[in-house]
């Protein structure tokens, strides 16, 4: 792995291959090709000189920012692996050129571009290096995040919106992953240009996903085009287009195929439970109770939507009470109706689960597959709560709905199939968010705690603070800034358009809508996909099309031009060595900063929160992921804990995405950060809760 080398030896490759290289090809000086590689080569040549002594600092500093001795893992690490691996994927490039250059089978066009689209990540990489380099110097010794500098964040929001970031999302995509994961995010950056420019034509939402699939061809065919088409996307549409988008691994057709790759259950359905009160025992006084109202936030009471899974039946679980709760249709059937069934007896464990999502996106339908995955490893109940999503419905509802299901599963249990002696709660992203904060509902209201939480990858400071793991933003195609700020304005409120959402399930219609519009997008987008392929063909003898040549034109110019930001006062003070500058975009973006009170408010930003607040929560069990931009997060919130002597525990997987739960039926990579958390949870549920000794910090794991 790039991450396992001595940094010396790849810089060493890299100025072998780049002088072989230009030696050799400065003998072909009537090649138009050779003269790029040449002008190319000499840009990476004089990159990876200035980056040597700024990676060697690095890492002779970044060990004072991991969470221990035994768990290496901060966006500093981050940062010098993903500069290596795309060292590595250059030097393999300029190799495979030497050797093959005077080759009749040679494609000279495809590997110049190639060797073009490196040369300018590893210019953007060297500005992430110089913006990390400013942070070590502005935060104090071993900070990550620095949450109240605002100076600090405004110029890494501003940096941000003016870099150019289309190399990373072209022919680049996704060298920093495991190489069976690169085809996959291939498929969701072409879907997603695809449907960018669809979407808003028509309301049906499987028509303009029909649509976007058969105009996807001409994005396969120029990465150029697709890296420029996805910045343009990810920096200024609205949030209604990645709800929309997200909401597509809702669809029959993709939940349909995370079935059939995940464990079958015997019980799966979806439920609504009404609006009353509750009472349950202090925990400091059992025989005393304290009432819980249900969700009241924005638009008053109101009901909460959740999922069971459970790999067996289990008593309980096929009673009428709980059946007629239920919003299947049909409704699922009762033992009795299905006598070849086995009834188990309750579970003593309950798993609880919050899905993510960004607060703003997706259900448990989504997040189903490793659920029942889960249920099956764990022998455990799952109950997933769907709660509201932003913009709709911003903070307190979601807090307010989970915290409301929490209460209701440890009342009513014995419907679930489980007796609670053990519950532990289970999230990912905006969903370890609601496990920590629900947990600190619960201590503040004087309830019961959770046995445990597992927090995986988890959004625990939602603002745009800078932090070096979130300098991966420029490059990451699952979660850039500008998305990555849109969701935490809304779940805070800042694009806010209140609605009480209806409890009717309108899959069904709309799939019934769709169809009869579905043979017109079909005629249309196949009329745009043979376009798309005819029009590199509208000059002679397979030449680039002007639009082709248009852009790499205005992308030579962006090299040698500094865009303005266009948002009014707007300066930016980062001190570049002189003369380089990053890259700039032609597309600018405008990023609302997360500005509002309701950000700073610990039970939105759990890291913000005081430590009275944290003191009693159960141990926190996080696995978070080397390559995601919400890494530093992870680390901070877990030093906190340790430093107030609070158990938990922090494990740093390799090579994988924000969002790995949902990847595990595509890529092998992801199961042992499945393993990971299963057994976090497991041990949640055969941990002691009697021996004090066991409220130790668990001994952490890495990868």
């Amino acid at each position: 792995m790039a991450s396992d080398m001595d940094y010396k030896v790849v810089f060493a490759a890299l100025e072998c291959v780049c002088e072989d290289n230009i030696s050799t090809l400065c003998n072909d000086s009537y090649s138009t090709v050779a003269e790029r590689l040449v002008t190319c080569l000499r840009q990476i040549q004089g990159h990876g000189r200035a980056l040597e002594p700024m990676v060697a600092m690095l890492t002779t500093i970044y060990h004072h920012y991991d969470f221990d001795a035994q768990t290496p893992g901060n966006g500093y690490r981050t940062l010098v692996k993903v500069l290596q691996a795309c060292i590595v994927h250059i030097i393999h490039k300029g190799r495979y050129i030497a050797a093959n250059y005077t080759s009749a089978f040679f494609r000279a066009e495809h590997n110049v571009s190639e060797m073009e689209a490196y040369a300018s990540a590893l210019c953007q990489l060297r500005a992430l290096l110089h913006l990390a380099k400013q942070l070590i110097n502005d935060n104090q010794h071993g900070q990550l995040l620095s949450p109240n500098d605002g100076d600090l964040s405004h110029r890494f929001v501003q940096e941000y919106s003016s870099m150019h970031k289309a190399c990373f999302y072209g022919r680049c995509l996704g060298f920093q992953y495991s190489p069976s994961l690169r085809p996959f995010l291939q498929s969701v950056v072409i879907s997603m240009v695809s449907y960018g420019e669809t979407f808003g034509k028509q309301q049906s939402g499987f028509g303009v996903a029909a649509l976007s699939l058969l105009t996807s061809g001409k994005y396969v065919i120029d990465p150029e085009l697709r890296g420029i088409e996805f910045e343009r996307i990810t920096q200024n549409l609205d949030l209604p287009f990645w709800k929309s988008f997200w909401n597509l691994t809702e669809s029959g057709l993709i939940t349909g195929f995370s079935r059939i790759t995940s464990n079958p259950v015997q019980l799966n359905f979806t439920m609504t439970v009404p609006p009353e009160t509750l009472h349950l025992p202090l925990a400091s006084d059992p025989s005393l109770t304290t009432t819980v109202s249900p969700p009241v936030a924005l638009w008053g009471p109101g009901p909460v939507h959740m999922r069971l899974i459970s790999y067996e039946l289990r008593e309980g679980q096929d009673s009428e009470e709980l059946l007629a709760l239920s919003r299947s249709v049909p409704p699922p059937l009762s033992a009795t109706h299905m006598p070849w069934v086995q009834k188990q007896p309750r579970s003593p464990w309950l798993l609880i689960h919050f899905h993510g999502g960004g607060f703003v996106a997706q259900t448990s339908k989504s997040h189903e597959s490793y659920l029942r995955n889960w249920s099956k490893e764990l022998n455990v109940p799952v109950l997933s709560v769907d709660y509201s999503l932003s913009p709709e419905a911003p903070f307190p509802r979601a807090l307010e709905e989970c915290f409301y299901a929490y209460c209701w599963a440890l009342n009513n249990c014995h419907l679930l199939g489980s007796t609670a002696e053990r519950v532990c709660l289970a999230g990912d992203s905006a969903g370890g968010n609601l496990c920590i904060t629900v947990s600190m509902k619960a201590i503040s209201m004087g309830v019961r705690v959770p046995d445990g939480i597992m927090a995986a990858y988890p959004a625990i400071l939602l603002t745009t603070d800078a932090s070096p793991s979130r300098l991966l933003t420029l490059i990451d195609p699952l979660l850039p800034l500008g998305v990555l700020a849109k969701c935490l304005n809304a779940y805070a409120g800042a694009e806010s358009n209140v609605v009480q959402p209806s409890v009717t399930n309108n899959s069904l219609s709309s799939l019934s809508r769709d169809t009869a519009v579905l043979l017109s997008d079909l005629t249309q987008g196949a009329s745009n996909w043979i376009q798309s392929f005819l029009d590199p063909m509208l000059t002679s003898g397979g030449a680039l099309s002007m639009s082709s040549l248009q852009r790499r034109q205005q992308s030579s110019e962006t090299r040698r031009t500094l865009t303005q930001i266009s948002e009014p006062n707007a300066v930016c003070h980062v001190d570049y060595p002189q003369g380089f500058e990053p890259l700039r975009s032609e597309c600018l973006a405008f990023i609302r900063p997360t500005s509002s009170p309701i950000i700073r408010n610990p039970f939105v930003s759990p890291v913000l929160a005081p430590n009275n607040l944290l003191r009693g929560l159960p141990p926190v069990h996080i696995v978070a992921s080397a390559l995601d931009a919400l890494l530093d997060d992870s680390v901070t919130f877990a030093k906190k804990l340790q430093d107030m002597g609070q158990p938990v525990s922090l494990t740093v997987v390799e090579d994988l995405p924000h969002g790995f739960l949902n990847l595990s039926p595509i890529a092998k990579e992801t199961e042992f950060a499945l393993e990971t958390c299963v057994a976090r949870i497991r041990e949640v549920f055969e941990q002691e809760r009697t021996t004090p000794a066991l409220l130790k910090r668990p001994k952490n794991e890495v990868t």
